[in-house]
């Protein structure tokens, strides 16, 4: 499961700290710190979101 984690992780956490990218600029934060934060804040959501998912696919029926 470290693998498929790890590997899930890094598609994950550029998603999500992207989406939030962009909600902040799309609410007028466009100065280097909201950016910064709504990056931290998707990188660190990614964490249990990764860690649910390859929970759920390496799960046996």
């Amino acid at each position: 499961m470290t693998r498929l984690a790890g590997i899930l992780f890094s598609l994950i956490s550029t998603t999500l700290m992207g989406v939030a990218i962009v909600v902040a600029l799309t609410i007028g934060k466009d100065t280097l710190q909201p950016i910064l934060i709504a990056a931290a804040i998707g990188f660190v959501v990614a964490i249990p979101v990764t860690w649910i998912i390859s929970k759920k696919l390496t799960e046996e029926f």
